[in-house]
């Protein structure tokens, strides 16, 4: 019951992150909370299936940048997930960039948070 509860938390606060995102950086617009909800969710599921993939695939790019091509397959992830959603719209590639690194920040505060939530609490 924990375990889900906490997947729940997590996904509908990457969601509300997501809101963030569009109301800091006018490159990226979201519709409205249900389309930051199934964002998240695509988000995640690429990050999950596809990203591991891009990473093994492109390891000798990343060696070569010092791992700074990491940043443009996060940048990639996000805007194939704006590409399959109506409602989430990022205007570019370098919007894409800015938007996957404010989201992906507001991702390590959220995970940080919620360890210490989690752990705090006994549910």
């Amino acid at each position: 019951m924990l375990g889900r509860m906490r997947v729940i938390v997590r996904w509908l606060l990457l969601a509300a992150a997501l809101l963030l995102v569009a109301n800091l950086y006018r490159g990226v617009r979201i519709a409205d909370f249900e389309t930051a909800m199934f964002a998240a969710l695509v988000i995640g599921l690429f990050n999950a299936l596809v990203r591991p993939l891009l990473v093994l695939l492109t390891l000798p790019i990343t060696l070569l940048t010092l791992g700074l091509f990491l940043f443009v397959i996060n940048a990639w992830m996000f805007w194939a997930a704006s590409s399959l959603l109506s409602g989430f719209e990022v205007a570019g590639f370098w919007a894409a960039l800015l938007g996957s690194v404010i989201y992906s920040l507001c991702g390590i505060v959220i995970d940080s948070a919620m360890e210490q939530l989690f752990r705090s609490r006994r549910w």
